[in-house]
């Protein structure tokens, strides 16, 4: 089957080691159900599994990719949840210390056939398309959770978003304005604002800028670049929930202005299955669609991977099979 997978690592040039070829069929163990994929989204965390970050030399040939929507063995139409909770593990799967996602350890959702836990797919409204749906298991989910999981928000609340494109902050951005909040948004481009307040944000500000007033809640994804003005930004009080950190840990930490002022600051790393189920029944009762970039075919997945790698993205890419 047709597939797309990592075969070596190079942390500099991570596309170097990205192969579509032929693949084994999957082998379902007890209790894994066999997915046919019809559209499966491409994340940050496919360059990362191809500079070696979480997926080591040894697991390779590894087939990539988190997020995926398809057809069961039974004819239904599903969405794959990609958190991979250890044998016997129950509650939250995020807290369980051996889970994994897809493509670390099992193979991962660019392919033509994918096999998955059973409690791992949850029904496709019809009103959601393939393309649609596998946008949301990753990038919406772990914006689903920081919000209102972990962060709470409600409506009337104002909420940063550093930075304005790419899958997680456009998810921040609808998700967060469509329940009822303020969003303000950060950019080092104008394109990227005039993205953001096209999608339901308040208002766009360039990265860095002293903002009008402090809010109640920063949604933090890229670590040291804007991490000072991040805990600046917030009144006393205040949170910040962070889920990653793409350009490093923080320096200095800003210690003695979060104890001074008594913000908290809360992690937050992708969703439960509960939630996924949450978040897809919240975009039918508000209409909401997640934002695609482009839609490619999966024979032109190295296109894509290269579009990400370079930035500038808005919104998801999209693997048609």
């Amino acid at each position: 089957m047709l597939a797309v997978y990592a075969e070596s690592i190079n942390p500099e040039d991570p596309l170097s080691g990205l192969r579509i070829g032929e693949r084994p069929d999957p082998e379902p163990p007890a209790g894994w159900r066999t997915v046919t994929v019809r559209a499966a989204s491409l994340n940050h965390h496919d360059l990362w599994s191809l500079r070696g970050v979480g997926l080591p030399a040894e697991r390779l040939p590894m087939t990539l990719g988190c997020d995926a929507a398809g057809v069961d063995e039974d004819g239904n139409e599903v969405i794959v949840h990609a958190v991979i909770s250890s044998p016997g593990w129950s509650g939250d799967e995020t807290f369980d210390p051996r889970r994994s996602l897809l493509s670390e350890i099992h193979p991962g959702t660019f392919s033509e056939r994918i096999a998955v836990p059973a409690q791992n797919l949850i029904p496709k409204p019809p009103e959601l398309s393939f393309t649609d749906a596998c946008c949301l298991p990753t990038a919406w989910l772990t914006a689903y959770r920081m919000l209102f999981t972990r962060g709470g928000v409600v409506p009337g609340q104002t909420v940063l978003v550093q930075g304005a494109s790419g899958g997680v902050a456009s998810a921040l951005i609808v998700l967060g304005s469509r329940a009822g909040a303020r969003i303000w948004v950060t950019s080092r481009t104008e394109a990227g604002r005039e993205l953001a307040l096209s999608l339901g944000a308040d208002a766009a500000f360039d990265s860095g800028a002293r903002l009008p007033e402090r809010v109640d809640l920063v949604m933090e994804t890229t670590g040291r670049a804007t991490w000072g003005h991040s805990i600046r930004s917030l009144k006393p009080g205040g949170t910040l929930v962070i889920s990653g950190a793409t350009t490093g840990d923080a320096s200095p930490a800003e210690l003695s202005r979060i104890f001074f002022l008594q913000l908290s600051v809360v992690g937050s790393t992708m969703g439960t299955r509960d939630e996924l189920a949450r978040l897809i029944r919240f975009c039918l009762e508000r209409d909401i669609r997640p934002a695609v970039d482009r839609v490619l075919p999966i024979r032109e997945a190295r296109e894509g991977f290269a579009a990400l790698a370079a930035g500038g993205v808005n919104g998801k890419i999209v693997f048609e099979f």
